[in-house]
């Protein structure tokens, strides 16, 4: 069975008070796997480890500000919760619109990465809609960034800010190929404001995206937002996704 994971940041606001039931419900709901970030372990990586053990979870990746001072602590708390892999959630817009500015991203990611990689983490980018909208030299803005990038730091591809900054996205899938290690799933209208839905409920066409996604990519579900229950919507999602044939969920066509 192909695994699914939820990003934490969907249930922000259900998970600091109650950490121990949301993952209960997660699991239960049949996510193998979640992606927390750095502010959603409550201060304790290990004891968010424990909580994970508890509910047969894992976390093979945490989003967190790597590219700043806090790097140490990023690293101790990413091996802390057993995660592999560190993802910068963003770097700011105004960076993307020219090539000089894209090649200051490559040099800071590259360097993060290095320093990671003494802790035995690997590093990935996390697009929103303005690496995809910003075309340096007519490219997406996000190409021209994994092409200077090493091979070993991933993407970690958002579908939906994909689509929303104007993105062919199947054919941006089968062009990054195997650089593309994470997905962000989520569905919706496809707009900057307006709230999010559960997988398969919007206008995307998630199974296209899939199809085309390198099959080892993690297929993580986030809703960043939505208009009604937030559970719900995760487990409307992973009814959705696990109603796919495995050849469209697992990619690789």
């Amino acid at each position: 069975m192909i695994p699914l994971g939820v990003q934490l940041y969907s249930v922000r606001d259900q998970l600091t008070p109650d950490p121990d039931g949301v993952l209960r419900r997660l699991a239960d709901l049949g996510y193998q796997f979640v992606e927390p970030t750095l502010g959603l372990l409550g201060g304790d990586p290990d004891g968010f480890r424990r909580l994970l053990h508890r509910h047969g979870l894992t976390a093979p990746s945490l989003h967190a500000p790597v590219l700043g001072p806090t790097r140490d602590e990023v690293a101790d708390a990413a091996r802390a919760i057993g995660a592999q892999t560190v993802v910068v959630a963003s770097i700011p817009a105004t960076e993307f619109g020219t090539a000089a500015g894209v090649a200051r991203c490559a040099d800071r990611l590259t360097e993060a990465a290095a320093d990671l990689a003494r802790h035995g983490l690997g590093l990935a980018y996390h697009n929103h809609h303005w690496e995809l909208a910003e075309r340096p030299g007519g490219q997406h803005a996000l190409e021209l960034l994994a092409a200077l990038l090493p091979e070993h730091i991933a993407l970690e591809l958002d579908l939906y800010w994909a689509a929303t900054g104007g993105a062919d996205v199947p054919a941006l899938l089968r062009r990054l190929g195997a650089r593309v290690q994470f997905l962000h799933v989520k569905d919706g209208p496809a707009t900057l404001d307006a709230p999010m839905t559960a997988v398969g409920a919007g206008t995307l066409p998630i199974d296209a995206y899939l199809t085309a996604a390198a099959p080892g990519a993690r297929r993580i579900v986030e809703i960043d937002r939505c208009a009604g229950d937030m559970l719900t919507a995760l487990a409307d999602s992973y009814a959705y996704l696990r109603g796919l044939s495995p050849a469209v969920l697992g990619g690789g066509r």
